[in-house]
Order: structure tokens, then C-alpha cells, then sequence
């Protein structure tokens, strides 16, 4: 058994070579790339010998603080057990072999050798998910990214409006939409704002597929040109500037958003069980995408049901200790994965009369908005790793009978 310390950097990285006694056999810095692989390989073989087969590199496990990258998957695909140590766990590890404070590379290397060595049974190994699983990972964070950043720049624009331009908030409902940008683009100041015609109003709101254009046309104008509290022209001429660069990020950010829905839900598609996804209450294809790419395809991955709402952050934990005993929501958990199953427990709420039902009693028996969301988000994960498990789609008689029974009572 050999055991590995893998402290990466952006461009090299600090490794340890460790036996079952906890002798150090190598260090050395390598540099990213194939001529650092190509040297682990070497120093691997060395320890081990020379003739290495499918069953020898399993031997291999090596400790390292992340999951992604192409040198990730370089060791995944030589058959090392490879451990994504979290980086919270690897900094408390160091805290009990070094308690003066001290750090640095090799050291770091060389406890991630050790907990691999000493601890590898607590750790979970990296799963191997398909190469159809990690594509439609890939688009849809960068999908749901671009959508934060979306967010953050509309409350940019809402921010530096409020201090010069209140009046837009009054006659624009949505800020991000295409007729706002539009008209925003076009008079970025109340000045300029306020000499907009209706014909224009009513060109850009019908490029956006507004209903009712004419009484919105003059709403609209009729906010513009009222009177506002504002700043002198030249802070509001800077204000103005600031905004064009807003509106014209939005613009870019709504057609990019758009595209990468598309490629979403095409990737998504070709996924072999995307059906039995869809088939779960308040899944579509883009949310039932953020569902795959976070838990992942690899079956061996969650031994559970258990396992996979452990990590879903859906479970409660329990904080036991002497005649003190608390049951509260896990907070250290995947922000992406959380947000999927939390807005699928919304949606769910609507079509499934089960989780309906789950969700009412728990509100019934005092629970916030949140908590008793989370209990349906929970059963959800559990019901979805039981079909993935034997194949099968969604089946609300037999998912939620139990409920469905008790809310009929």
C-alpha cells in the first residue's frame, strides 16, 4: 500500500510519498502538466516496482484538495484511489499534527499523506462519474453562474438608479428585461428620459412582446416626466455612464443565459436516465439537470438513500451531548445542489398532492417556511435515489401513499 500528498498550486505541485508505517519514501515538486504525471508515474513505480498492473494502482492513494482539473483526472484514470480531501478537514488535520501554526507546502503534502494513510476509511474516493454526466456538470454551472451574475449586476443598476435616476425604478417593473434595457440604453438620464416619445416607448415594448402597449407606453412616459428628487447634470452625466455599461453587461449576460439553456437542455437530453429524473414532481429539464451534475452518475457513490440526503444537506444533524441533545439543518453543505432540490421542493408543491400534503402537516405542527420545505426536499432526494437505484421512474401512489393516506384521514 502506498500512500500520496498532493499539495497543488496552479502550476506545480508538493507531493510526499508515504508507506503503511508512516515512512516517507519521496517528496518532491512537480511541475503541472505531463512531465510532472510523467514523473509521479516514475516515483510511484519506483516505490512499488516497476511492473505496476490494474490492481497495483489501486493500491496508490493519494490525498488531494480538489475534485476537478485535468491532473485530477490523469490519477483517476491511472486507477490511484483518488480522496478530494475537503479543505475545512485538511485544515483541521494540520491543526492536530502541527499546533504551533507553521505551514507550508511540503508539510501540507505530507499530512495529506498521513490522513490518507491513517484515515482513508473516513474519506469518501472521488466518483467516477461518465463523461455524459460531467459535460452536462459543466454547462449548467456555468448556466446557473451566469444567472447569479445576472442578479448581481441588476442590483448594481438598481443601486445607481436609486441615487440619480429613482424615477426609472418607478416605470420599469423588471430590469433586466429587454424593453427596459432597451429604453435604458437609449436615455440613461432623466433628462434625456424624460423627451422620449410614446412611439418609442411603444417600439421597444412591442420588441419585447409587451401586452397592452399603448396604456403601458403611457404609464410609463408619465413617471418619466414627473417630478423626481435627482443630482446636479454632471453627477448625473457620470451616473448615466455607469449605467450604459450595466445595461449593455445585462444585455450580454440575457443572450448568453439564453444560449446555455439550450445547450442545458440538450446534453441533458441525451442522458440515458433523464427520463427517470424528469418523472420526479417539480423537475424540468434544467433543474433535473443541476440535479445530475451535482449528485453525479456513479452508483457506488451513495451506499443510501441516507447517504445521498447526507450529502444533499437535506438531513437533519443531531448535536447530542450529556442531557443536552439539538436537531438542527446542515449549513456546510453544496450551495448549487441545495438551491436545485429547494426550488424542485417548491415547484413539487404544486403537482405532487403528496408532497403537498408532507409539507402542510409539517407547517401544521409549527415548522418556518424553510424547515418544513426542507422535509419534502428531503423525501424527494430519497425517492429519486430509490429509482436511480432499480431503474424505474417516479410513481406518486407508491412514493407518498403513506402521506397521501394520512392527509385523506
Amino acid at each position: 500500500m502506498l500512500f500520496i500528498g498532493d499539495d497543488w498550486a496552479e502550476d506545480h505541485h508538493d507531493v510526499e510519498l508515504m508507506d503503511a508505517s508512516g515512512r516517507r519514501l519521496a517528496r518532491a515538486r512537480l511541475l503541472e502538466g505531463m512531465a510532472g504525471m510523467t514523473r509521479l508515474h516514475a516515483m510511484i513505480g519506483q516505490a512499488l516496482g516497476d511492473d505496476i498492473d490494474a490492481e497495483d494502482a489501486a493500491l496508490v492513494k493519494i490525498g488531494i484538495e480538489t475534485d476537478r482539473g485535468p491532473w485530477v483526472r490523469a490519477l483517476v484514470a491511472a486507477g490511484y484511489t483518488v480522496y478530494a480531501v475537503n479543505p475545512l478537514r485538511a485544515a483541521r488535520c494540520r491543526e492536530r499534527l502541527a499546533v504551533s501554526g507553521a505551514k507550508s507546502d511540503a508539510a501540507d503534502a505530507h499530512m495529506l499523506a498521513d490522513m490518507v494513510r491513517t484515515d482513508s476509511h473516513q474519506l469518501r474516493p472521488m466518483a467516477g462519474d461518465s463523461a455524459d454526466a460531467e459535460a452536462v456538470k459543466v454547462v449548467t454551472r456555468m448556466h446557473k453562474t451566469l444567472i447569479w451574475e445576472r442578479t448581481r449586476a441588476v442590483q448594481r443598476l438598481r443601486h445607481a438608479l436609486r441615487e440619480y435616476f429613482p424615477a426609472a425604478l418607478n416605470a420599469f417593473e423588471d430590469l433586466d428585461a429587454a424593453d427596459t434595457l432597451e429604453l435604458l440604453a437609449k436615455a440613461p438620464d432623466p433628462a434625456s428620459a424624460a423627451r422620449l416619445s410614446i412611439n418609442q416607448i411603444s417600439a421597444a415594448l412591442k420588441r419585447a412582446r409587451r401586452r397592452d402597449v399603448e396604456a403601458k407606453a403611457t404609464a410609463i412616459q408619465a413617471v418619466l416626466r414627473g417630478e423626481h428628487l435627482g443630482q446636479s447634470a454632471v453627477v448625473a452625466a457620470a451616473y448615466a455612464v455607469s449605467v450604459r455599461a450595466l445595461v449593455a453587461l445585462l444585455v450580454t449576460l440575457n443572450e448568453q443565459v439564453k444560449a446555455l439553456k439550450g445547450q442545458v437542455e440538450a446534453h441533458f437530453g441525451r442522458y440515458p436516465d433523464a427520463e427517470i429524473i424528469l418523472s420526479q414532481p417539480g423537475l424540468g429539464p434544467v433543474l433535473g439537470a443541476r440535479v445530475l451534475a451535482e449528485f453525479g452518475d456513479d452508483h457506488a457513490r451513495y451506499a443510501t438513500a441516507k447517504a445521498r440526503k447526507n450529502y444533499a444537506a437535506t438531513s437533519p444533524i443531531t448535536r447530542a451531548s450529556g442531557k443536552k441533545k439539538t436537531v438542527a439543518a446542515r449549513f456546510v453543505h453544496n450551495d448549487r445542489l441545495v438551491d436545485a432540490l429547494m426550488t424542485q421542493a417548491f415547484a413539487s408543491l404544486r403537482n405532487s398532492p403528496g408532497a403537498r400534503a408532507y409539507y402542510d402537516r409539517q407547517r401544521a405542527r409549527g415548522a418556518s417556511y424553510n424547515a418544513a420545505l426542507r422535509q419534502p426536499a428531503n423525501r424527494l432526494v430519497g425517492i429519486l435515489h430509490g429509482c436511480l437505484k432499480t431503474g424505474t421512474p417516479d410513481d406518486e401512489a407508491t412514493a407518498w401513499s403513506h402521506h397521501l393516506i394520512e392527509a385523506a384521514a
